[in-house]
């Protein structure tokens, strides 16, 4: 199953399959592109994993040990390659709250956000390895992109697993917070990013905009309603 709860423009897509450690199943493949569906306008999107022991513990062995072909697998792979991609390119600020282990193909989906924030007793790796594949949802790429292509072939060849504080020294997580205000905290986070500022931060520095498109769309922003009631209200507190 997968949840989305729509909070004042702050989407939240939970995968709760907590009996299966939150494995990826061919039907959450399919719930995940409807809740991405009926959360397209959101001003920020939260992925996170039901209970406290994954986020996401891969893909769902029990199930996909039925691709025995390498059409079937690649057609697996292909599919949810896409629907990892389709959260890199939401428009809006995406945040993995990682409320749990990512493993393997939890990984993978972890480094489709913008931003991951952990549970301080959390455990990443991309552990692939130890099942004789490799990452194919577009993790070892985005990987690479995010810490060097040595530390992730170091890390997804190996298999090495990371706790939170060793992921967050190498920026594979961006800010690790304690378990007992891990909720609390990243739905602050979450709604402190929900604005249009951060949604065309986004947009330019995924895009690699240049010089004019930044400048563009700052102007956009500088002559819009919402900065003009923000400079009010910031003159008003300092009179």
């Amino acid at each position: 199953m997968v949840d989305l709860e729509m909070d004042s423009g702050l989407a939240v897509i939970t995968i709760n399959r907590p009996h299966a450690r939150n494995a990826i199943a061919l039907d959450t493949m399919g719930e995940l592109e409807q809740a991405l569906d009926a959360a397209a306008g959101a001003r920020a999107l939260v992925v996170t994993g039901a209970g406290d022991r994954a986020f996401v513990s891969g893909g769902d062995l029990k199930e996909l040990a039925a691709l025995r072909t390498t059409e079937e697998a690649a057609a697996m792979a292909w599919r949810m390659r896409r629907i990892c991609d389709r959260i890199a390119a939401f428009p809006a600020p995406v945040i993995a709250a990682l409320n749990g282990h990512a493993l393997g193909g939890g990984a993978e989906v972890a480094v489709a956000a913008d931003i991951r924030v952990a549970a301080d007793d959390i455990r990443i790796g991309f552990t692939q390895v130890n099942l004789e594949i490799m990452p194919a949802w577009g993790g070892a790429e985005r990987l690479a992109a995010l810490i060097g292509r040595g530390r992730a072939l170091l890390l997804a060849g190996s298999g090495r697993v990371l706790d939170a504080a060793g992921a967050e020294r190498i920026g594979l997580v961006d800010e690790v917070l304690p378990r007992a205000s891990f909720e609390e905290g990243w739905r602050t986070l979450a709604r402190s990013l929900a604005n249009r500022p951060a949604q065309e931060i986004k947009r330019i520095t995924r895009e690699g905009a240049s010089a004019h498109e930044a400048v563009d769309a700052f102007a956009a922003l500088w002559v819009g309603d919402a900065h003009w009631a923000a400079v009010d209200r910031a003159m008003s507190r300092g009179r």
